[in-house]
């Protein structure tokens, strides 16, 4: 009998300590345990970050050899491939021309199977077969645009590095570790390029390469001068940022102010589809003699290319270049 009391008390102790230490566990200290944490998963996803990749291997156009032979006969096709990697797409410059291929085959069938007209069907197959090429020249748009909006605060990252004694090496170092995306991994591979011995000049014109801006351009000019005959590259990137925020300050009013005259372009260039769409659900009869009919098909045509043209000259007039 006393051995069983002294089993139960023991065991009500230990109960009662866990609960008490569980207890007794203060709130800066579950801080600082998940402090802790998050610090070891940082380090942890620093050590896993991506590796950059300077090696010139043979240039992928294509993963069927003989189409990748056939397409090193393009001088076109490498810059096609340029626009990818702006474009920081994963295709390869065939893929993208089999998706264009493959849309205006298809679409084309089917618009000749609907109609019966090849001429027309022709027309709006390589109408869609565009769309591919004009996912990946708004992915580059976009990717650019991101890139000239995160540009200023790269720079003040070298400026900083600059006055806190770096050399131009080290805060390009500095801007490579801490800029975000997508500059951090341009600046990335900038830095492990002169790093493997790459000239400075070879360099930036890679970067330029990649990164058509011309923010970017004056940046490289400023740097190379200041490598061959010294001067104040703190200031002379502070100003830089200054004048990129200014631009891109306007450019977003100039976007407000212009706003009314991209809606109307839009609107007048999606208006007759839509309502060529809603006639021939409503009344497929009535808009049949468009698609047989001679006469049907040319104002077809005609209204195609007038409204396209009108599209273009509608984004002539609204893009205003700062």
């Amino acid at each position: 009998m006393l051995a069983i009391s002294i089993v139960v008390f023991v065991a009500v102790f230990a109960v009662l300590a866990l609960i008490l230490a569980n207890l007794g566990q203060t709130k800066p200290s579950k801080q600082t345990r998940l402090a802790l944490e998050a610090a070891l998963k940082v380090a942890g996803a620093k050590a896993q970050e991506e590796v950059i990749d300077v090696r010139k291997g043979n240039i992928l156009l294509s993963g069927i050899p003989w189409v990748n032979t056939l397409l090193t006969q393009f001088n076109g096709i490498f810059e096609l491939r340029r626009t990818l990697e702006q474009a920081d797409l994963k295709w390869t410059p065939g893929r993208l021309i089999l998706s264009c291929v493959v849309c205006l085959v298809v679409s084309a069938y089917l618009i000749h199977e609907r109609t019966n007209q090849l001429p027309l069907a022709l027309a709006l197959g390589f109408a869609v077969g565009t769309l591919p090429y004009l996912f990946v020249r708004r992915k580059r748009a976009q990717r650019l645009k991101l890139f000239q909006q995160k540009l200023p605060d790269v720079l003040d990252l070298m400026v900083s590095a600059l006055r806190a004694g770096h050399s131009m090496s080290g805060a390009l170092g500095t801007a490579a570790k801490e800029a975000p995306e997508p500059v951090g991994r341009e600046f990335r591979l900038c830095f492990e390029e002169q790093n493997f011995g790459i000239d400075l000049r070879t360099t930036l014109q890679n970067l330029m390469d990649r990164v058509p801006l011309q923010d970017l351009r004056i940046i490289s000019t400023a740097l190379l001068i200041h490598k061959e005959s010294g001067g104040n590259l703190a200031e002379v990137l502070d100003k830089t940022s200054h004048v990129i925020r200014e631009r891109f300050r306007a450019q977003q009013q100039i976007k407000v102010h212009t706003a009314q005259g991209r809606l109307t372009g839009w609107i007048l260039t999606g208006m007759p589809i839509a309502l060529a769409i809603l006639l021939n659900a409503v009344n497929p009869s009535y808009m049949k003699v468009l698609f047989t009919n001679p006469l049907g098909q040319k104002m077809i045509i005609t209204v195609i290319i007038m409204n396209a043209i009108g599209l273009l000259l509608i984004r002539k007039i609204v893009n205003i270049r700062v």
